[in-house]
């Protein structure tokens, strides 16, 4: 299975844990790791590149920090940008049907639970991606979430990567509709 990692943090450099994410994963079989901010840090995107990438593999990851409820603003321009009428969706955009999507984010706090601070889970302020995938015609994997991101050891930050490598090669669960 090929694997496109598109990572969505804009100061990748101060990250611990998803530059951890992204430097365990580049040198891994059928894997392609793409630093998305080093790649159009004018948000300039080359949209035949990444539609070339995206048409090439079978796995598609988002992975990048949660901000505000929400992704990355390269993350959404790159949706704009990319996933565009007649090739990712509409009566002629099929070139994404039956991929397979993962969000894997990062969380800075705890609180994201229905009685927590918060009030909402990780997965539920998540669906705008979900709803986007059944509109390109992804199927949408059960998220990869790590909260509290900005407190753990570099022992579990390693501990981790590990685990999430293992998540990516296997075969994984669908989120439904309504969980």
């Amino acid at each position: 299975m090929k694997t496109l990692v598109l990572v969505f943090h804009p100061n990748l450099e101060e990250s611990r844990v998803n530059r951890a994410i992204a430097e365990g994963l580049e040198h891994s079989d059928d894997v392609i790791v793409r630093r998305m901010y080093d790649l159009y840090p004018d948000f300039k995107i080359d949209v035949a590149e990444e539609q070339k990438h995206l048409a090439a593999a079978d796995r598609i990851i988002l992975q990048f920090p949660f901000y505000w409820y929400s992704t990355p603003a390269l993350l959404k321009q790159w949706q704009d940008d990319v996933l565009t009428y007649g090739w990712a969706f509409g009566s002629t955009g099929t070139q994404l049907h039956g991929k397979e999507l993962l969000v894997s984010t990062t969380t800075g706090a705890v609180g994201y639970q229905r009685d927590g601070e918060v009030k909402y889970t990780v997965e539920e302020l998540l669906r705008p991606l979900q709803a986007t995938s059944n509109l390109i015609g992804t199927k949408y994997l059960r998220p990869f979430i790590l909260n509290n991101a900005l407190a753990i050891s570099e022992e579990e930050i390693n501990a981790y990567v590990e685990q999430f490598k293992q998540y990516i090669t296997t075969d994984q669960e669908l989120l439904g509709l309504y969980e």
